[in-house]
């Protein structure tokens, strides 16, 4: 039997792509980096869609909380850039920064515990 009959090994970097613990501390984890890299984040939030839904409820939490700090970041982001105008842009900027990081943070550390998300519809923390 010749090594082309046998199935193909699984790669450990494979992980990182199917639904899990291991995908989602990507997606914090690109987040993070989309503030030095902004195509980033595009590609945690695809990575988020398309694992949402095929995890244990409590690693749907992170999904959850995952999706919804990408979209109303970048709401933030686009209100942010309005206010400009009226020379509070900046300082919203920065909260809404703040705001990403720290739900970032928040939920790599739970992740890290095994816990679930509190409240992943929170527009808070």
């Amino acid at each position: 039997m010749s090594n082309h009959d046998q199935a193909p090994e699984t790669r450990q970097t494979d992980r990182w792509l199917e639904p899990g613990k291991t995908n989602l501390q990507v997606i914090y984890i690109l987040y993070l980096v989309s503030f030095v890299i902004g195509i980033s984040g595009i590609v945690g939030i695809v990575l988020a869609h398309l694992n949402r839904g095929k995890s244990e409820a409590w690693l749907e939490s992170h999904y959850t909380w995952a999706i919804r700090t990408f979209w109303l970041g970048l709401l933030g982001a686009f209100v942010s850039m309005l206010l400009m105008i009226v020379m509070i842009g900046m300082l919203t900027m920065l909260l809404v920064a703040l705001w990403i990081v720290i739900r970032t943070v928040v939920g790599l550390q739970k992740l890290g515990r095994n816990e679930p998300i509190d409240n992943p519809q929170s527009w808070l923390l």
